[in-house]
């Protein structure tokens, strides 16, 4: 694992509309592994690496949730909204980084008294997101000085890694943008790829939506994250996936059906090349293949993924095993891409 490489990249600052930090450090890591690089008006990075048809569109998303400063009052404190979906729950007395005039780290709490002055029944109220605050732990006139409406906010938490597993937030879709570099770097492809790093996913898909209709692929891998739920409380019968178990081959999500033609030619590379995999059928939620697939006449498509515990946390959670089998089975694929019969 390239382990200086992934902690960058979940580092690295980039909400959804805002992902110009994200943007610049991709292009600089993608730029050698493709013949040309390109930016479009949305700001997707499109690398192109040149070769025969059918073309693969590889899409994987660079932006992350976060949040936007919507108020700053008199006392410094700031409230926000947030940019894709969290459950408040999570949120309570988490760092964070206010992206002003520079980087400050804020905390989140809720507009309430504090636990030794609540009454029990306060305490057991849900928390919303409009109840919550940001306190920068600065002077109000140093805040409003450095910081102003509209400046994005982002978690803040470091990576934890460990012989089995790694942990940090936005796995979320760093991992994949991680999966899509790694494997363009293992594979030797017979078709022309083009691999995008693609924008504002997490609001609604839009940036694979404006690139796959400038590329026009022949075949569409959206390469995304999905749920883990091999954890207690979970039926096992809705656990989606499992970490261990390897790669996860979609079948289908909210936003897309999997072409039964890529679902087949992804399962017979990865017992051709032994590598570990699951099926996958996510009932909510979906990824940059939802978008591919309606691109002018229609794509066919699926979504590659490697399976994440506490998806949308801080403490996002994939296991190393994974993450290979993922990259291995991509790049193979990707060898193998021209032997898929697109004819019905």
């Amino acid at each position: 694992m390239n382990e200086s490489l992934l902690r960058d990249l979940l580092t690295t600052p980039g909400v959804s509309g805002r992902e110009e930090r994200i943007r610049k450090y991709v292009i600089d890591q993608l730029s050698p592994l493709v013949d040309e690089v390109s930016v479009d008006a949305m700001g997707n990075v499109i690398g192109v690496k040149h070769g025969e048809e059918p073309s693969v569109m590889l899409s994987a998303h660079m932006d992350t949730i976060g949040f936007l400063v919507s108020h700053i009052d008199d006392d410094g404190f700031i409230r926000f909204v947030s940019v894709g979906g969290f459950d408040p729950r999570t949120l309570v007395m988490q760092r964070v980084i206010v992206h002003g005039k520079d980087d400050y780290v804020g905390l989140i709490s809720p507009s309430s008294k504090p636990i030794h002055l609540s009454r029990p029944e306060d305490r057991d109220k849900a928390v919303k997101i409009e109840e919550l605050f940001i306190d920068l732990m600065m002077p109000p006139d140093q805040v409003k000085a450095n910081v102003q409406v509209g400046d994005p906010i982002s978690l803040c938490r470091e990576v934890v890694v460990n012989e089995w597993s790694f942990a940090s937030a936005y796995l979320d879709d760093r991992i994949g943008v991680y999966i899509m570099l790694e494997a363009l770097k293992r594979a030797s492809p017979n078709v022309k790829v083009y691999a995008v790093a693609s924008v504002q996913e997490e609001v609604g898909l839009r940036g694979a939506r404006t690139s796959a209709y400038g590329i026009n692929p022949s075949i569409g891998v959206a390469i995304d994250v999905t749920i883990a739920g091999d954890i207690p409380g979970m039926d096992k019968t809705q656990q989606v996936t499992s970490l261990g178990k390897g790669a996860a081959i979609s079948i289908m999500d909210a936003d897309s059906i999997s072409d039964p033609r890529l679902v087949s030619q992804f399962r017979s590379v990865a017992e051709k090349y032994n590598i570990p995999y699951q099926m996958e059928i996510l009932p909510r939620g979906g990824t940059d293949a939802g978008a591919i697939q309606q691109a002018r006449a229609g794509v066919p498509v699926i979504t590659l993924s490697i399976p994440v515990r506490y998806i949308h946390t801080v403490n996002e959670s994939a296991r190393i095993s994974d993450l290979e089998a993922t990259i291995d089975l991509l790049s193979k694929f990707m060898e193998h891409a021209h032997e898929v019969n697109l004819s019905w």
